[in-house]
């Protein structure tokens, strides 16, 4: 989840703050966890430390503020239905190119249940060799497939499997924005490092 957020996130807290606060902000970064803002916001407890030395308490309300614009999460009081709607425009896109492409679509398809290595998506969904790792490879960066599992090959090397971080999603276009919503797997709300830090 948080690699999907990570770049609008990043956007949002510059148009918050200003770029004089943000350069500050990632040379204290850089001094106290040897990372900039990109690599901080996807390990975000070390963004919020120093977020919290620049602004004390007022940093609840700061990463409240970073993120309503891009997602809105609402979570049941089960816990077992958390939907996420997605406002931000950009990563609305990612959603809607990687469902328009029939190859995409049919690889994340294969592991929406069951997390899958690279060869055997690539063997389910019948997508040629190059072109099939170029794409998978494009939804880990765009954070629509997680490595969260491991297979051993024969020869006892571990290989990551990969999976979805939802179960589900419901994708409308009002008013000509795109709306998009995702139902995430619980395992990603919990693994996700800026929702569990942001008290939202």
């Amino acid at each position: 989840m948080d690699n999907l957020l990570a770049p609008s996130l990043r956007q949002s807290i510059e148009v918050n703050l200003g770029k004089s606060t943000l350069n500050k902000i990632e040379q204290r970064l850089m001094e106290r966890h040897g990372m900039g803002i990109a690599q901080a916001i996807k390990d975000f407890h070390k963004f919020d430390s120093v977020l919290r030395e620049f602004f004390g308490a007022g940093a609840d309300g700061l990463e409240t503020k970073f993120l309503q614009n891009i997602i809105v999460l609402k979570q049941s009081k089960k816990g077992s239905d958390n939907w996420i709607t997605i406002h931000d425009q950009n990563l609305a896109k990612i959603f809607l190119e990687s469902f328009a492409d029939e190859d995409k679509k049919a690889i994340i398809g294969a592991v929406l249940d069951d997390s899958l290595i690279i060869a055997d998506i690539l063997e389910h969904c019948k997508v040629p060799q190059t072109s099939g790792y170029r794409k998978i490879n494009q939804l880990i960066d765009n954070g629509l497939l997680i490595s969260n599992e491991y297979a051993v090959s024969t020869d006892g090397k571990k290989i990551k499997k990969y999976g979805t971080i939802f179960d589900n999603i419901k994708m409308d276009i009002e008013r000509n924005i795109v709306v998009v919503k995702i139902q995430l797997k619980r395992s990603s709300l919990r693994e996700s490092t800026i929702l569990q830090t942001v008290r939202y």
